[in-house]
Order: C-alpha cells, then sequence, then structure tokens
C-alpha cells in the first residue's frame, strides 16, 4: 500500500471520535482506526489481519497496556506494517464485544478488558485475550513478541491457513454459542423463584457476604431474587444471604464512604480493595436493590446508601440538561502521575490534618480503619512509594466505638458527622478522575428507573430528576421511530441495541409510574412496539442487535446477567408490564413465547440469568396492577407505597372519570380503555383498585385496605 495523506491506514484516525476512550488513543503512534467500513475495506484490500483492541474509558488496565504497547514507537511500527489496527469503545458497541468476549471466554475460560484480538481480514478471530504487557513476564508472553510472532505467521502461508481455519472454527463456535434457540418448552412456575433463590444461596459466602470466593462483584438481580423469595416464602436463610450482601456492600471498599456511590468491584474476598471506575449502571441497579432492601427490612442505613447514592449521580454524573453521563475513572493525578484509587484513598497524616478537632480525626480513624499498616498498594510503580494508603471501609460500628472511646453514641455520631464533611471537602481539593461524558440510552434508562422508583420509596422529588433524563434522552436520541445509543457533545452515533430499548422503555414506564404522566406511557409503548418490531425474531427469542443492523460474523442474544442485567430479562419483563396498557396481545405473547423458548436455560442456570427468572417470575405469579382514579397520587398513598415492599407493583394513577380518561386513550392510539383501566372510575375521591390475575379488590378509598384484601 502507497502511504498518501488520503490513505486512511497512514494515520491514526481517532481524532474525529466523539467517544472519550477512543480520544485517549487518538495522539498514540499507532494508526487506529474506527470500526468502520473504512477500515474493513482497507483490511480485505491489503490483505492484512486485523488487530483489535476492546475497552473503556475508565478501564485501569487498558490504560497501562496503552501506555506500555500502545505508546511505544517500536511496537506501533510493527502494528502499522503489518496489521489494520482498530479500536473500539465497548461502551459504544456492546455488539461487537459480546461477540469477540464470547470468543475469549470459550477459547481463554475467561474474558475482561482490554480485550485483545486478532482477526482475519473477514473479522474473524483466531487469537484472543486481555491485558499483556509489553515484554513477557508471569508467564504471560509480552505483546511485542506477540505481534512479531502473529505477523510472522501471517505470512507464511502454511501457519496462515492453520490461523484461517482456526478463526472459522472459532467463529463456528461463536455463532452457536450466541445465535443458538432452543426448543420451546413449559415456562417456569411460581415455585421456580425458590428454586433460583436456593441455587444463589449455595453459591453464597456466607463468611463475608456476596458470592464466590474471590473478587466480588455487585450482582443486583442475584439479591433482588433473595429478597423476592424471602418475601414470599418466608425463608430466612434468603433474607439472611440478601442482608448479608447489601451490609458487605454498603461497609466495604466498594462503596465511597466520603462522596457516595460505588466502585465497580472489589478484588479481593473481603470487599476491602476496590478497582475505583464508577459506572452509571452499577449505581442505578445498586439504588434498586437497596431500596428494595430498605423496603423488606426497614433498614435506615440502606436508604441513606441510596440517598448518598443519587446525590452522588446528580452532582458527579448528570449533564445540567438532565442526562446522565456515564463513568468516572478509576484514576487520577498524584504527583506527575496518573493513578489508580489516589483521589479516595487516605494516609493516617493526611486524615489528621484535614479534620480539624483531633479527638474527630481519631474518631474518623477508627471507623474507617485508617492506619498505618494501610491496605492498598497501586499497581503502577510510583515515582515514591505509596505507604500507608488506606480505603475507606468500616471497620467499627458507632456502638463499638463509643465503647471504645467512653462516648454516648450521640456524640460519637455527631464527631463522625463533622469528620466526615471536613475529609469530604479536604478531598475536593485533590485532582479529580476524569469523567466519560458520554450519554448511552439504555445506561440512562436503568438510572432513571431508579430515581423513579426513589420517588416512590423515599422522595417524590426525585421523580423530577428522572423526568428530566429522560426528556433529555428523548429529546436527542429518539427520532419518533429509531432510538439511537450514544450523544455526546451534540454527536450522535450508532443504531440503539436491545439494551437501549429495553432498558429506557422500563424507565419511561416506572416515570409514568411516579408522576402519573401520560406522556411518559406514551414513549414506554412506542420503545416496546420499536422493541418488538426491530429485534424480535419468529423462532421466540429477541436478538440483541436489531434486524437491520450491522451484519457481524455472529448475531448475538443477550440472556445472562453482567455487569448490567440481562436486555433480554429485562425486555421480557417491560413487555410484560406494557401489556397491561395495550388493548392486544402482542406485547404479552412475545413476552411468553421468548420465555419458553428460553425455559430449558433458565431453569439449568437460573442465577447467571437472574433478571430473566425474575421476568419469567412475573409472567408465572402475575403482576400487582394498583391502579388508583384520582387527579394525582394521594399523599397517604404514598406513604404506604414507600414502606411496603411490592416487587410486582404495577402502578397506574388515571384520571377520575372515564371521560377524563379520554385525551389519554387519544394519547395512547388506543381504540378502547385498556383492561388496567376499563370501569375503574373515582368513586367520591380518590379510589383505588388491586387486581391481580383475574381478581380485583373492591373499589377501595384506602390503598392500605386495598394491598390487604385477599380474594
Amino acid at each position: 500500500m502507497t502511504d498518501t495523506a488520503d490513505a486512511p491506514l497512514s494515520r491514526n484516525r481517532l481524532n474525529a471520535e466523539a467517544s472519550p476512550y477512543l480520544r485517549q488513543h487518538a495522539d498514540n503512534p499507532v494508526n487506529w482506526q474506527p470500526w468502520d467500513d473504512t477500515a474493513l475495506a482497507a483490511a480485505e484490500r491489503e490483505d492484512r489481519p486485523i488487530f483489535l483492541s476492546v475497552g473503556y474509558s475508565s478501564c485501569h488496565w487498558c490504560h497501562v497496556m496503552a501506555e506500555e504497547s500502545f505508546e511505544d514507537p517500536d511496537v506501533a511500527a510493527q502494528l502499522n506494517e503489518s496489521f489494520v489496527p482498530i479500536k473500539v469503545d465497548r461502551e459504544e458497541r456492546p455488539d461487537l464485544d459480546s461477540l469477540y468476549i464470547t470468543v475469549c471466554q470459550l477459547v481463554r475460560g475467561q474474558a475482561g478488558w482490554p480485550l485483545t484480538v486478532f482477526c482475519t481480514p473477514e473479522g474473524k478471530p483466531f487469537f484472543v485475550g486481555t491485558y499483556f504487557p509489553k515484554d513477557s513476564k508471569h508467564n504471560r508472553p509480552g505483546f511485542q513478541q506477540l505481534v512479531n510472532r502473529i505477523a510472522d505467521a501471517w505470512a507464511d502461508p502454511d501457519e496462515r491457513a492453520e490461523m484461517e481455519e482456526r478463526a472459522e472454527q472459532w467463529t463456528a463456535a461463536a455463532k452457536g454459542e450466541l445465535e443458538e434457540v432452543p426448543e420451546a418448552s413449559d415456562r417456569p412456575d411460581a415455585a421456580f423463584l425458590e428454586s433460583a433463590a436456593s441455587a444463589a444461596v449455595r453459591r453464597a459466602d456466607r463468611e463475608h457476604g456476596g458470592f464466590g470466593r474471590g473478587q466480588k462483584f455487585p450482582n443486583p438481580p442475584r439479591v433482588d431474587l433473595l429478597l423476592r423469595a424471602a418475601d414470599r416464602t418466608n425463608t430466612e436463610t434468603y433474607a439472611e444471604v440478601a442482608r448479608e450482601t447489601l451490609d458487605a456492600m454498603a461497609a466495604g471498599g466498594l462503596y465511597d464512604h466520603l462522596g457516595g456511590g460505588f466502585h465497580r468491584y472489589c478484588t479481593d474476598r473481603e470487599w476491602v480493595v476496590p478497582h475505583f471506575e464508577k459506572m452509571l449502571y452499577d449505581q442505578a441497579g445498586l439504588v434498586r436493590t437497596f431500596l428494595a432492601g430498605h423496603q423488606l427490612f426497614g433498614v435506615d442505613r440502606y436508604a441513606e446508601v441510596v440517598e448518598e447514592t443519587l446525590g452522588f449521580v446528580n452532582r458527579e454524573l448528570r449533564h445540567e440538561a438532565g442526562g446522565f453521563f456515564s463513568t468516572l475513572d478509576a484514576r487520577s493525578v498524584h504527583g506527575d502521575q496518573r493513578v489508580e484509587g489516589a483521589f479516595y484513598v487516605w494516609t493516617p497524616e493526611q486524615a489528621t490534618a484535614a479534620i480539624e478537632d483531633p479527638a474527630d480525626a481519631e474518631l474518623f480513624r477508627a471507623r474507617y480503619g485508617v492506619d498505618a499498616a494501610g491496605n492498598f498498594e497501586p499497581e503502577q510503580a510510583l515515582d515514591e512509594p505509596a505507604e500507608s494508603w488506606n480505603v475507606l471501609t468500616e471497620r467499627r460500628s458507632v456502638a463499638e466505638l463509643a465503647d471504645e472511646f467512653g462516648l454516648p453514641e450521640s456524640a460519637v455520631e455527631r464527631g463522625l458527622e463533622r469528620a466526615t464533611a471536613q475529609a469530604r471537602a479536604a478531598r475536593a481539593d485533590r485532582p479529580q478522575p476524569p469523567r466519560d461524558e458520554k450519554v448511552l440510552a439504555g445506561w440512562n434508562g436503568l438510572m432513571i428507573s431508579a430515581f423513579a422508583e426513589a420517588a416512590l420509596a423515599l422522595d417524590e422529588r426525585y421523580a423530577e430528576t428522572a423526568a428530566d433524563a429522560l426528556g433529555f434522552v428523548r429529546e436527542r436520541l429518539w427520532d419518533g421511530d429509531q432510538l439511537a445509543r450514544r450523544w455526546k457533545d451534540g454527536d450522535v452515533k450508532g443504531d440503539g441495541y436491545l439494551e437501549d430499548y429495553a432498558f429506557l422503555a422500563r424507565g419511561a414506564l416506572n416515570t409514568y409510574e411516579a408522576t402519573g404522566e401520560v406522556n411518559h406511557l406514551a414513549f414506554a409503548l412506542s420503545l416496546g412496539e420499536t422493541l418488538v418490531e426491530r429485534f424480535y425474531d419468529d423462532r421466540g427469542t429477541l436478538y440483541f442487535t436489531p434486524t437491520d443492523g450491522e451484519s457481524l460474523v455472529a448475531r448475538p442474544q443477550e440472556l445472562s446477567d453482567s455487569s448490567t442485567p440481562s436486555s433480554t430479562g429485562v425486555a421480557v419483563e417491560t413487555l410484560d408490564a406494557l401489556s397491561h396498557f395495550r388493548t392486544d396481545d402482542r406485547f404479552a405473547e412475545v413476552a411468553e413465547r421468548v420465555t419458553e423458548t428460553h425455559a430449558s436455560t433458565l431453569e439449568e442456570s437460573p442465577i447467571e440469568h437472574g433478571a430473566f427468572v425474575l421476568a419469567a417470575d412475573a409472567l408465572a405469579v402475575g403482576r400487582r396492577e394498583l391502579t388508583v382514579a384520582a387527579d394525582s397520587l394521594p399523599e397517604d398513598y404514598r406513604a404506604t407505597l414507600a414502606e411496603r415492599y411490592l416487587p410486582l407493583r404495577l402502578l397506574s394513577v388515571r384520571p377520575p372519570t372515564d371521560e377524563g380518561l379520554m385525551p389519554w386513550l387519544d394519547t395512547l392510539g388506543l381504540p378502547e380503555a385498556p383492561p388496567i383501566w376499563a370501569a375503574r372510575t373515582a368513586r367520591e375521591g380518590p379510589t383505588v383498585y388491586a387486581c391481580r390475575g383475574r381478581a380485583c379488590s373492591p373499589p377501595q378509598s384506602s390503598l392500605s385496605a386495598a394491598l390487604d384484601w385477599q380474594p
């Protein structure tokens, strides 16, 4: 190929991209290409293999590999000469990420980011891995050696033939894994929830909370399974495991005890040391789960965690016009380096200097385990050693501190309140972690749901935040027919995926529940209609990519939970809920058919499919419809909803008269009232109808009485 100014492979093309992750690599000497027709056509034209690197802006090891290899001129020269280097933001292109991460899991047994893939010019993978150091160490091949070896092998006809054969085999395996549509079977019944919860208990770490014996990841759907099963069956073990997990997440290093909000995951079994990036989707999922825990168990601390986390999101991850940004980085500036965790960790000397009263400082250090031994050492080498760095964890309770220091608990609480406020103020002067300011439709949908739920459970003012964010996304990413994936500083990119439609439709529905405004319901129904049209396949499944989307070597489905809940599970849950507001059975039929198709998968591994199991349970048990005929939701109704754990609640506030309902039907394009509204008018003031299946309470003026009614 001749290198000319207009030859795409002769230059790094990422400076034209809006993605913060791609722009982080725009100055690399590697001639990075975005994943687009130009790069793919060049690979086929030049007959070069593709080097594909997938990551995201707040990924620590992505930064490390970039600094070690992608900023190195010698490595870059080899990549530029022998490959088409393509950089992908997994948050913008979850379809590509799903495809190649599946191959990595099949081949390596594990996967993560940065995801390192070498492909044929057609995009079929023949080598996969994750992070590679530049030079070989710790039994891990060096990236520079790997690049040279693969380049040499591609140039050898015999070795290339072997690589191409491997690529065909791996692609076929990924296609089978991602596209398989099982034979339909009976949907799980109401008893299946208990089987799933029992499976979660077997996986639980009863000593430290959470699940498994290694790194600890938040898994909201799994905890939600336990909460729902504990409530329904009154099984103490389910409640205990759920509370152990919630308590561990709230007390350990996963939680930011000064600023609120959760980090991505903990690297140890004891929930002490996190990877420090803060992702929007984690805040959303954990807010909903802690709200449920608060309502079921009445634990005030869970409500505090919710309020602090929503406060963090409002402060740090909210666009001034209402939408939510994606992430805060794990790293921030320390000296002349960017160091993971530097913004969050404390030495005893720092705590003493930040807190005015020495007695308060001593309480703070004892409460959060800030001592000379330290509990955190950054992965990277520092110009100066990190000594006595401490991730804050709740080492001692207020009662234990009161006993240890000989103080009333009220005095300890006041001292800690002063100390944490002063430490928070001191931390605010540190260099801030960078923020990824792209607005993703689906992730916003998750956060919108969280604010809407908090409006019903804690403070109705949260509903305004939900509605503002929903309006932001609707105005910028919805064209009236289809949803785009990403907005960044006015730049819109990418078709929406299943998760975008499913998560945002649920967010719109929840915002309608919290506000009673029919336009939010209309938006949810429109999203549901497009979801079915573009993602449903008559074989009885939902694909992650739209029918008319880009053709990849395999078309993925997303059945299991990962860092976000299963998009198929949320789609089934949301279509089932929205079906109550339609006069036909289309949404219900799709939800039921998809669940029947994948029933055997749910039964074989329920806790890997927590969100889908919860959706299947809703189909089996039926929604608890609460139709309120009133001009707005009465305050005493709000109080009842706040204190009740109602996991299958479907709240619908409708106008009190049928005459008043007519404009709503016009807005929704309905010829007649759907069952949830039909003949449910107000009777001498606000009236509630509580229904499940075909059984309804008599019209009630008291929501508590309606909820307590038994057929």
